[in-house]
């Protein structure tokens, strides 16, 4: 019951275009897993459960981040259930506003890496893959956040008068960004690139299996050639010896 249960979301998620499905689909199942061993059903969950839950995922020395991004994509599988008629409650999101959020600690001086010009320079020189360039680049050169440089259609992109345009979201008011003539250049080359590799449909940026891009890989991306010049440390859980798209946008 529980698989097929996993299966229907995932055929859904699948549906709709999730960039990021796969994570989607890995988290789902094994609480579903989870609570298959205390004999319940997903729409039996309580607090007490998820509690649970949280302790157990802590216990494995997992990263606050790595926690909320599971309970946010739980709270994708509550938003399906809901929508199929399988459940009337959504138990994760009043849980992670009282048990996910986070607390600043005043006393601590710990900020996002911040790199110089000349070090981001360093980084994108550093690249020779078409595709990883132009994605550092633009992320450097317009400031925009890695989800919202995954939903970006190669028709949204005006390379003559170096404009492109964002699909609106709550936190984006500014839905048109400008480039340089450097960004323009690089996106030229990885859509020649591209269009030699297998159909993405409409995506700027495509993974290797030909599908759109998730904001997963691009994190991945951008950690893999910091790391090469010694601008991250995988290791460390210190904000600054990390370096992200994120801290691309500071």
């Amino acid at each position: 019951m529980a698989l097929n249960l996993i299966e229907q979301f995932q055929s859904d998620c699948i549906e709709r275009n999730m960039s990021s499905w796969r994570d989607y689909v890995f988290y789902a199942r094994e609480f579903s897993n989870f609570l298959a061993e205390r004999n319940k059903k997903p729409a039996d969950v309580t607090k007490d459960d998820l509690r649970l839950y949280l302790a157990k995922l802590r216990a494995r020395s997992l990263k606050q981040t790595s926690i909320e991004r599971i309970f946010s994509c739980l709270s994708g599988f509550y938003t399906f259930l809901i929508d199929e008629g399988l459940t009337t409650n959504d138990p994760i999101r009043p849980f992670r506003r009282r048990y996910l959020r986070r607390y600043k600690d005043e006393s601590s001086s710990e900020s996002r890496k911040i790199i110089s010009v000349e070090e981001a320079a360093i980084l994108v020189n550093s690249i020779l893959d078409s595709r990883d360039k132009a994605i550092v680049t633009l992320i450097f050169k317009t400031g925009m956040r890695s989800g919202e440089l995954c939903r970006l259609d190669i028709g949204e992109i005006d390379l003559e008068n170096m404009i492109l345009k964002l699909k609106r979201t709550a936190k984006r008011s500014n839905c048109i960004l400008f480039f340089d003539r450097e960004t323009a250049d690089l996106l030229r080359i990885w859509m020649r690139v591209r269009g030699d590799r297998k159909k993405g449909g409409v995506a700027l940026f495509t993974n290797k299996l030909g599908g759109r891009i998730s904001p997963l890989q691009v994190n991945r991306i951008v950690k893999k050639y910091a790391a090469r010049i010694g601008l991250h440390d995988s290791n460390s859980e210190r904000l600054e010896d990390q370096f992200t798209p994120h801290c691309c946008r500071h």
